[in-house]
């Protein structure tokens, strides 16, 4: 049967990012030329060059990360809601607490993502958003069911805590910022050893990766942080 016009032409997705980890914005370079259909347009790894960034053309799709070193990229998508107002704004960012979540989606970001996907997630995503989507990791999704669902709950008295004291010691470094061989040496155990202990943690609060055993710590009131 042979092709239409329609079937033939494809879409161009223009994606411009603001990301101030350059492997991380490498990362999503690769993820971004590698996809025949979507188009790089700029890049900006502060809130003064994303603010640059948008006095030029608009892009269809625009990533931002939160944490930029001179200021947060919720005024970043601010400016872009008013600069670009036919763009779709989706956070990427390490921040998955319930507060950044909230004044992202209210600043006026349609998606939302901790970084932890696979490049044929974001490329996904990415295309989701584009079209009128709203991806949102999971694990936010979930916790923002429970806030919603349970009201102001923050207050009632919490279970007891899933986690051994090692594991809880484990967690909360990994909150803070440690690495899995910064956290042995801070115990004096082998980083196999930390490892176990952090597969356990990971089982047990129902998690997969690092971004959301930090968020699912804070959300249950597990991390000191």
């Amino acid at each position: 049967m042979p092709s239409t016009l329609s079937d033939s032409v494809s879409v161009t997705i223009r994606v411009a990012v603001v990301e101030d980890d350059a492997g991380f914005c490498d990362d999503l370079r690769k993820i971004i030329e590698a996809v025949p259909d979507f188009r790089l347009v700029g890049m900006a790894g502060t809130k003064a060059d994303a603010l640059a960034l948008l006095r030029g053309p608009s892009a269809d799709v625009l990533l931002v990360d939160l944490g930029l070193p001179d200021g947060s990229g919720i005024d970043v998508i601010g400016a872009a809601v008013r600069a670009w107002p036919d763009c779709n704004i989706m956070v990427s960012t390490h921040f998955g607490d319930e507060s950044h979540v909230m004044r992202s989606i209210e600043a006026g970001a349609a998606g939302y993502l901790l970084k932890d996907g696979s490049p044929a997630r974001i490329a996904d995503e990415i295309r989701s958003v584009a079209s009128g989507g709203s991806p949102i990791s999971p694990i936010i999704a979930r916790q923002i069911l429970l806030r919603l669902q349970q009201g102001d709950s923050a207050s009632a008295p919490r279970g007891p805590s899933p986690l051994s004291a090692r594991e809880a010691e484990v967690l909360d470094l990994i909150v803070k910022g440690f690495t899995t061989q910064e956290i042995a040496k801070l115990m004096a155990l082998s980083h196999f050893t930390v490892r176990s202990f952090v597969r356990r943690i990971y089982s047990k609060l129902k998690v997969t990766s690092k971004a959301e055993a930090i968020y699912e710590a804070r959300a249950l009131g597990l991390s000191r942080e």
